[in-house]
């Protein structure tokens, strides 16, 4: 259980790491546009833009920070000039990866700890029960 809840744990750090990772290399080249919200969703919202070359993008994994966003909604975005795909909501950051990411951690802890001091508290038990009923005879 403990192992489960570090894996949790270590993936949802290694999220926001790469969230991070993504932030910086859009601001380290970094191109601003208007985009049109084709669709949206908690977790996933496509968006279309055109670059200043011209270029239509649609990207496949959709746009970084999408919560609250409308389809059919036009938005500014914020997208690495060098991979244009990799595109943020303007204004959004990794900071608005961070709360749930510790909500997560929190929660996966809350539940992780005391599941497995109940099953530590239960093998005990078994154990004293156990050693109880195998008690040597009294000779006497």
């Amino acid at each position: 259980m403990l192992w489960a809840a570090a894996v949790i744990s270590v993936l949802v750090v290694l999220l926001v790491l790469a969230a991070w990772r993504n932030d910086y290399l859009i601001s380290s080249d970094k191109g601003v546009t208007s985009a049109e919200v084709l669709s949206a969703g908690r977790l996933r919202s496509a968006v279309m833009y055109v670059t200043p070359d011209g270029e239509t993008h649609n990207p496949k994994v959709g746009v970084l920070y999408p919560t609250n966003l409308t389809a059919g909604e036009r938005i500014r975005v914020e997208y690495y000039r060098a991979d244009p795909d990799l595109v943020r909501v303007e204004g959004r950051d990794v900071r608005v990866a961070i709360p749930p990411a510790l909500s997560v951690i929190v929660v996966v802890w809350a539940l992780a700890l005391p599941t497995v001091w109940l099953l530590l508290r239960l093998d005990r038990r078994r154990s004293t029960a156990a050693g109880a009923g195998s008690k040597p005879a009294d000779p006497s």
